[in-house]
């Protein structure tokens, strides 16, 4: 993954749009996070990869399933119902990683850094 049009001494603070949440594209799920997010909606591991889990396209790993319309499952609106334990994909958008075009359909706010302070 990489950064596209990052300003330089800035992070940028999520806003909660739920943009990024309807972007075409797989979200990878370790292990440490299926047992995290599966404990959190109060459900067996099993369930949970039957339920929300699909093999990725290269059938190396586990992904979020998508709606139809690329939505995320998990997307409510503009809320994500595992916000408390999304998955760090989700967590790192747009400062560990971010697509062309990004700025168009997100709403993050740019914030300079503290001195000493990473993005």
């Amino acid at each position: 993954m990489s950064l596209h049009d990052m300003k330089e001494g800035v992070r940028y603070v999520c806003q909660r749009c739920g943009n990024c949440c309807r972007w075409p594209g797989e979200v990878p799920v370790s292990k440490a996070e299926i047992q995290r997010i599966a404990t959190y909606l109060e459900m067996p591991e099993s369930e949970f990869i039957a339920q929300y889990t699909e093999v990725n396209v290269q059938r190396t790993r586990l992904t979020l399933i998508s709606r139809p319309n690329h939505e995320c499952i998990f997307l409510d609106g503009i809320d994500c119902r595992i916000q408390a334990v999304k998955p760090d994909q989700c967590a790192g958008f747009p400062n560990r990683w971010n697509f062309p075009g990004w700025r168009e359909v997100c709403e993050a706010v740019p914030v300079p850094l503290a001195p000493g302070e990473v993005p």
